[in-house]
């Protein structure tokens, strides 16, 4: 019994791991402590994991800072339910002697699901048509036809080459930018890899989904937005902050763009008076790609597996090695 650690879950908000199975699997190894509600200040986000070994950190809405990390001389894990690491400053971890394990790949079929749903749904203008017709209007505002069309993926990573593999099936013709391109990937994912611009240029649909890094923080904005074909769509499933967001804006209330699906906003949760909303062809979800039931509990069973992985001196899926 006294080797059993101190595991925290210290914000699930909203809901994702409490309740799970998975978190069964866990007890003979230690004590799991969960707080359903999301810390109100730093100093109560560090007094929920002060002695804890583990921190499964289930949303990114807690984030660890090196001012946060600092004060954490027990911490030796943080396990995420996610794949992206942005809510952790990875270096300072790696310095302070933390390991970040998160699930490259683990949800990718989820999230380009959703990422092709948001594409059609603006192509469609569902959610433009669906207030009209509450509004008691019956109008006619043209549909995208997506068949033959061209969609350029920004980032081939499981994500991207999922996407660009469903768009492949539906028809349309993909090309990508990346940062590593290669012939054998080209053939591999059947896409053409071309240049950043060329592809803003050629794109009927622009899907972006590359981590979010200091290299590609702000990647698209005026200049970009105005290199896009008038009439293009724009679909963000990768992070907010990909994206300059009043350039983005600009571009829809212009009509240089014809409509964007975003998952994914440089403020979350989203507030009431954000430009965005402001914006007439638009479809958005709250971050939410990876939320089907079988998305929640993949992660889950991720999460905890990288947990025990670790506690068993056989570490995998560690992002700042």
């Amino acid at each position: 019994m006294q080797n059993r650690v101190k595991i925290v879950v210290p914000g699930d908000d909203p809901p994702q791991i409490q309740g799970s199975p998975h978190l069964d699997r866990l007890e003979p190894y230690g004590g799991v402590t969960l707080f359903t509600d999301r810390p109100r200040s730093l100093d109560e986000q560090i007094a929920r994991v002060e002695g804890a070994r583990v921190i499964m950190n289930t949303r990114g809405a807690v984030k660890w800072r090196r001012d946060a990390l600092e004060r954490l001389p027990d911490l030796r894990l943080i396990a995420t339910c996610s794949i992206g690491t942005d809510m952790v400053d990875l270096a300072a971890a790696g310095e302070l002697g933390v390991a970040v394990c998160n699930q490259p790949g683990k949800i990718a079929p989820y999230v380009a699901e959703h990422i092709i749903g948001l594409m059609f749904a603006a192509a469609k203008r569902a959610a433009y048509q669906t207030a009209e017709l509450k509004a008691g209007r019956w109008g006619l505002r043209k549909n995208v036809y997506l068949k033959g069309k061209t969609l350029g993926v920004i980032g081939t990573g499981n994500t991207g080459s999922e996407v660009a593999r469903i768009a492949n099936a539906l028809g349309m013709k993909v090309i990508a930018w990346t940062y590593n391109p290669s012939p054998e990937r080209a053939r591999n994912l059947g896409v053409e890899f071309v240049e950043l611009d060329d592809l803003l240029r050629q794109s009927d649909v622009v899907s972006i989904q590359v981590r979010l890094s200091d290299d590609s923080r702000g990647m698209l904005g005026g200049r970009e937005f105005g290199l896009m074909k008038p009439g293009a769509i724009f679909v963000n499933g990768g992070r907010g902050e990909l994206v300059d967001t009043d350039a983005l804006v600009e571009a829809l209330h212009s009509g240089r763009l014809a409509g964007a699906g975003l998952d994914v906003f440089d403020q979350e949760p989203l507030p009431p008076d954000h430009p965005i909303l402001a914006c007439e062809q638009v479809v958005l979800t709250p971050h939410i790609a990876d939320q089907t039931p079988e998305g929640v509990e993949s992660l889950n069973e991720g999460c905890v597996s990288n947990v025990i992985a670790f506690l068993e001196g056989r570490p995998q899926n560690v992002a700042n090695p």
